[in-house]
């Protein structure tokens, strides 16, 4: 009886313990998690704790989750599972300043009322009408909005970058400013607008800028600047030639002092060259770089050679109007698989188009972070920029060696640098200093953060939309993304920091590798006793078409079929059933094989993993029990 009520009161103590252990997790412990996932898909980067902790007002978040489509698409249940807990903890760390909100639009309902009219996306799940919404709706206290309309799965890499952009652009709702420095006529060209007479398109502003300008408030700098104005945020120096040395300065120390510099340079700029000069002759030299900045950030760019490249390589017309060819020409070139889809700004692009570019590299001894975010192929090389100022295509691509090196077109650059000055340069004839100079400084306080791209054509228009007249008004068809990379860049670099340093995910979707892999052997071996069995199925009916006309004599219709020629139609016919059991056994291999291997799974994870907890558990009681009768004797 004394035993029993021993044990009673040990079970009512561990009960006790385990609540009380429960209850102090639940109230000291509810911030604290460790995430074990492969790219820590469930840990909240330095960079976004940074925008979290200097929110400047409230923020309210309100997710939009169907239920129904997590119970239809399994895979949207467990991404809505991570976007719900990455919310979380966005709220859990800001302080009260993120409030978040969870609502389940169901049809025809007040609240998928409220989520139309923050603009989200709705989807058809069925043939009855019925819409699933899987939204983000933000806003601030100034009635500021920002919104996902639809999370899609193939983001998901970028969700934290998502998420802690809307959160740092509701907090900071005013436009960023956009200093742009360029000899191109990016707000149009009225010298071009009279050549033109009204024929076409020339003058009008590049759609580039027309598109820069739909998200930032853009301020021209002058090409003779001495100090860059300090509401800028973003500085685009955009193919400036022949800037002074106190230009030069006005951007070094623009840099200094934490401004963000996108940078597009080129050996030969094609749309300089199409621009109309004062005598009326083409230029012999349109190239602008940067090389007295470069030299002491430690970027390498050489002016004088151009990237080509045979993947991507645009077609055109060339030779006389007694022969005209098409060839390929090399110096103008669409890259597709050279895009980096880590970095937010390029995830989504599909391709961009760039001509006569040049190449970039982190120079030797350099300390700085060097990402690549446009890349030639393995076909590409280098050849004199003299070969594109009075192109012939053919020539070019006859000349062309690929070297099998990829280049590097843009890249993102970010480290501590160094003035490329020792101080203000003298100025020269009549210049005089502004009011206002700023103080000289030396290096930056911190990582400075830049782009640099070898190739100003990427603002062009004829090199990425097509540009029509629609009844009066001119309108723009891209046919690459350059618009999109110029301006997904800009919008980076014009938010915090923090943004900047954020990268893409693991995401919560991990197939079974060894599964996948089985069925991709399978498959290519599917797939090359499939093309085999075409192949003869194609031959064998044109030697039946062939028999059975008579031998190819059109005009016999009452052919007669030889015994030879039936038996020849036997073997085929034989062949061919022998061809498709052998796909049949291809197929039953791979069911067999993925099925032995998901039985086998099964087995572990129900026998064998319990099988092996209970042996170690009896092995530490035995161990302990040891221990004891040790201490007795």
């Amino acid at each position: 009886m004394r035993r029993l009520w021993f044990s009673i009161v040990g079970v009512i103590a561990v009960a006790a313990i385990a609540i009380g252990i429960n209850m102090f997790a639940d109230a000291r412990l509810a911030n604290v998690q460790l995430d074990l996932t492969q790219g820590k898909i469930y840990s909240l980067s330095s960079g976004t704790k940074q925008v979290l902790a200097s929110l400047k007002e409230p923020v309210t978040l309100r997710l939009f989750y169907s239920r129904q489509l997590g119970s239809t698409v399994p895979t949207y249940g467990t991404y809505a599972d991570h976007v719900r807990e990455m919310l979380r903890d966005y709220a859990s760390i800001s302080g009260g300043k993120v409030k978040l909100e969870l609502y389940d639009p169901e049809p025809f309902s007040d609240t998928e009322d409220r989520a139309m009219a923050y603009g989200l996306q709705g989807v058809p799940l069925d043939q009855g009408g019925s819409q699933i919404y899987f939204g983000l709706a933000g806003t601030n206290q100034e009635d500021d909005e920002r919104t996902i309309p639809f999370f899609q799965a193939d983001r998901e890499r970028f969700l934290e970058y998502d998420l802690t952009k809307l959160v740092y652009e509701l907090s900071n709702p005013k436009r960023p400013v956009v200093g742009v420095m360029s000899s191109l006529p990016l707000d149009g060209d009225p010298r071009a607008m009279m050549m033109s007479q009204g024929r076409g398109p020339g003058g009008q502003p590049y759609a580039s800028s027309v598109l820069l300008r739909q998200t930032n408030t853009v301020k021209p700098v002058p090409l003779d600047a001495q100090v860059i104005d300090p509401d800028i945020q973003v500085l685009l120096v955009a193919e400036a030639q022949n800037l002074s040395p106190a230009t030069l300065y006005a951007i070094d120390q623009f840099v200094m002092r934490g401004g963000k510099l996108m940078a597009m340079i080129d050996p030969w700029s094609e749309g300089m060259a199409a621009v109309p000069s004062q005598t009326g002759m083409p230029p012999t030299d349109t190239h602008a770089d940067l090389k007295t900045l470069f030299d002491a950030w430690g970027i390498a760019f050489d002016p004088t050679k151009v990237v080509g490249d045979l993947t991507g390589a645009w077609r055109v017309r060339t030779g006389g109007n007694d022969r005209v060819q098409a060839v390929s020409y090399v110096a103008w070139f669409t890259i597709h698989d050279g895009i980096n889809h880590d970095d937010p700004a390029t995830a989504d692009l599909q391709q961009v188009t760039v001509a006569s570019s040049g190449y970039l590299a982190k120079a030797p001894a350099s300390s700085i972070d060097f990402t690549p975010l446009l890349t030639s192929s393995d076909h590409s090389g280098l050849f004199p920029v003299d070969q594109v100022k009075t192109p012939d295509p053919a020539k070019v691509l006859a000349n062309f060696k690929s070297d099998n090196t990829p280049r590097v077109i843009a890249a993102r650059v970010r480290g501590v640098l160094k003035s490329a000055f020792s101080g203000p340069p003298p100025l020269t004839g009549d210049q005089k200093r502004p009011d206002g100079f700023p103080d000289y400084k030396a290096q930056t306080d911190g990582p400075a953060n830049m782009v640099v791209v070898a190739d100003s054509d990427i603002l062009v228009d004829r090199f990425w939309v097509r540009i029509a007249d629609f009844f009066g008004q001119q309108t723009a068809t891209p046919f690459a993304d350059n618009g999109a990379f110029v301006a997904n860049l800009i919008g980076t670099l014009a938010g915090s920091d923090a943004l900047i340093g954020l990268r893409s995910r693991g995401d919560t979707n991990h197939p079974f590798t060894l599964v996948a892999a089985m069925q991709a052997d399978a498959e290519a071996q599917y797939r090359q006793t499939q093309q085999t069995l075409q192949a003869h199925l194609e031959e064998t009916e044109k030697q039946l078409r062939t028999l059975r006309s008579g031998g190819g004599e059109k005009d016999k219709a009452d052919a007669v079929i030889t015994p030879e020629q039936r038996a020849a139609i036997d073997t085929a016919t034989r062949d061919v059933l022998e061809t498709r059991q052998k796909l049949r056994a291809v197929q039953l291999e791979l069911n067999r094989d993925i099925s032995t291997l998901a039985n086998e799974m099964r087995v572990f994870t129900i026998v064998m993993v319990p099988t092996l907890l209970t042996v170690l558990a009896i092995g530490m009681g035995i161990v302990q029990r040891r221990r004891r009768s040790r201490t007795r004797t």
